[in-house]
Formats: C-alpha cells, sequence, structure tokens
C-alpha cells in the first residue's frame, strides 16, 4: 500500500483532467480520473480517495450533487471536495445559481480557469 494519497480529478473536460493529473503526480501523488458525476461515484466507491478535485458543471449528475451526496454519506463523509467552478461569470447563462453554490457541503473550490499553483497549495493543505 502506497502513502501516497490518491486524488480523484473530475471535469468533463479530457484536457483539464490531463492538465491538473500531470500536474498533481509531478507532486506525487496517485491520480484517478472520471470525466462526469456517474463516473465519479464509480471512482469513489473503487478506491475511496483522499480527496476530490470536482467540476461543478458536468452532464449526467453535476458537482453540486455529487459532493452532496458524498458528504452525506457516512462511508465517504471524509473524503475532502474542492469544487472547480466557473459559474461566478456565467452564472446568467446557466441553470446553476450563487444559492447552490453557498448550500453545498464542499470544503473549498476554486475558479475557473484553474491556477494550477494555487490549485496545488489547496491540495497540499489538504494534505497535511
Amino acid at each position: 500500500m502506497s502513502d501516497q494519497k490518491l486524488i480523484l480529478v473530475v471535469d468533463d473536460d479530457p484536457d483539464l483532467v490531463e492538465a491538473v493529473s500531470m500536474k498533481l503526480e509531478s507532486n506525487n501523488f496517485r491520480v484517478a480520473k472520471a470525466y462526469d458525476g456517474v463516473e465519479a461515484w464509480d471512482r469513489i466507491k473503487e478506491e475511496k480517495p483522499h480527496l476530490m478535485i470536482l467540476d461543478v458543471m458536468m452532464p449526467n449528475k453535476n458537482g453540486w450533487e455529487v459532493c452532496n451526496e458524498v458528504k452525506s454519506d457516512e462511508t465517504y463523509k471524509d473524503i475532502t471536495v474542492v469544487l472547480l467552478t466557473a459559474v461566478g461569470d456565467a452564472v446568467k447563462s446557466t441553470s446553476y445559481t450563487h444559492h447552490d453554490g453557498k448550500t453545498t457541503l464542499a470544503d473549498d473550490y476554486i475558479p475557473k480557469p484553474i491556477d494550477l499553483d494555487k490549485l496545488m497549495e489547496i491540495v497540499k493543505d489538504y494534505n497535511e
């Protein structure tokens, strides 16, 4: 068993998943990947990550739903959830609201476009 922490990266943009994954791996984290909320749950059940970087706007199941389901589940509620969100700038053109963001149970969030160095600071803070 490796003492490297497993981080699940969930986003419907494969390029973003790859960029974030490469950054995490270069900092000695193990990475699992998923491309929508349903696939994210499959990975969570298979591997129980230590931390999840979770996009908000995704097909099949959005990040808020996944986050709230994880945080409401006794088995998985200790998984740290960092939401990725571009909603702040796009809220007028989406069905998401600021209320959704304020009522989520996420541990932290980072806006898109992602500053990978800032993201690494957040990840490292939760892994000390």
